[in-house]
């Protein structure tokens, strides 16, 4: 029986779906095979640039989309608990 690719790949509809309103995918996800990692930048909606890293170890566990959802996620919060100009937070 042939192995099964570890590379997760998504159509930019599956992309669109997991990111919040007025963000967009910036190129191409790239996969890393030493990591086994797919990377794939991702930018908000006042243009901040965002690194969305999906291990194959994360699809293993929690499936393909279940995997991209908990990457975007991440980002998401790490974006909201940062102090970055054009968020309106005080730092």
């Amino acid at each position: 029986m042939p192995l099964r690719d570890p590379r997760p790949s998504y159509t930019d509809e599956e992309l669109m779906s997991f990111l919040p309103l007025g963000w967009h995918v910036l190129g191409h996800p790239e996969w890393d095979d030493k990591r086994g990692v797919l990377t794939l930048t991702v930018i908000d909606n006042v243009d901040f640039d965002w690194p969305v890293h999906v291990s194959a170890k994360a699809v293993t566990k929690e499936g393909r989309l279940g995997a991209l959802k908990q990457a975007i996620d991440d980002v998401y919060r790490e974006r909201l608990g940062r102090h970055t100009r054009g968020l309106g937070m005080a730092g």
